[in-house]
């Protein structure tokens, strides 16, 4: 199941010995600013930076020690209020700050997930549209040994959204797109109860409006066998918003 790529870890695990740094390549290539985002999960310390604006076609890097399990992701529409207050109309934190010190993003968003391996093992990584989508995205390897794909959901799925699962901006437009499991809330497209596990999971109908348009990316939570992907060797990562 996706999220135990992440966020099921031991914090044993996390905290092996034997770390390299891994150099991560953040782009903008929307027609607009966005702020990417990064949040650890299992325990572990949050990065150097949690969030931080990135302008059209600008590039920041990131280097983050292994063993590392977390997330990437956009905020989009954000601005200052009249109380000081830092929002964003997708993938909002709740910091009221661009820095997100440890916050998720608020569903739907666009997931990079990624699990560093210590000792330049065999690192996981992914592209999940389980919380939903707001923008395009990808991974791509730098270097590295073994299947080393990159992985993409590079489609607007806002513009195929079921008008029940839009999320719509302030000009009316769908800004995003709400997964099954968070527009319905029930065990069937959540995957939970008598539903979690993958024989009694399958794709349904809505999660493949969001696999139909990425195909690599994970469209509900028992995804795993087209959207996960691995890589060996201490590689460094390349990931892109609007790819």
């Amino acid at each position: 199941m996706e999220v135990g790529i992440l966020f099921m870890l031991s914090l044993s695990t996390l905290f092996l010995s034997g770390s390299h740094s891994a150099t991560f390549t953040i782009t903008n290539n929307c027609p607009f600013t966005i702020w990417p985002a990064t949040l650890t999960g299992g325990g572990g310390s949050q990065s150097s930076s949690t969030g931080f604006e990135l302008s059209s076609k600008a590039s920041n890097t990131l280097n983050i020690p292994s063993p590392w399990s977390g997330r990437f992701w956009a905020r989009s529409q954000c601005s200052t209020d009249a109380t000081g207050k830092f929002v964003c109309a997708t993938g909002d934190c709740g910091s009221g700050q661009i820095p997100c010190n440890g916050a998720g993003g608020t569903p739907p968003v666009s997931l990079v997930e990624l699990t560093l391996a210590s000792n330049n093992g065999q690192d996981f990584y992914d592209v999940s549209l389980v919380d939903g989508f707001n923008l395009p995205v990808s991974i791509t390897p730098q270097g590295g040994s073994g299947d080393c794909k990159a992985s993409s959901c590079p489609n607007d799925v806002n513009k195929v959204c079921p008008p029940n699962f839009a999320v719509d901006g302030s000009d009316g437009g769908v800004i995003g797109c709400k997964s099954a499991c968070l527009a319905l809330n029930q065990p069937e497209y959540c995957c939970t109860g008598s539903y979690a596990s993958p024989d009694k999971c399958p794709p349904n109908t809505y999660s493949m409006i969001f696999k139909n348009q990425c195909p690599q990316a994970y469209s509900y939570a028992y995804d795993d066998k087209s959207s996960t992907f691995t890589c060996s060797g201490g590689a460094n990562y390349s990931i892109t918003f609007c790819p």
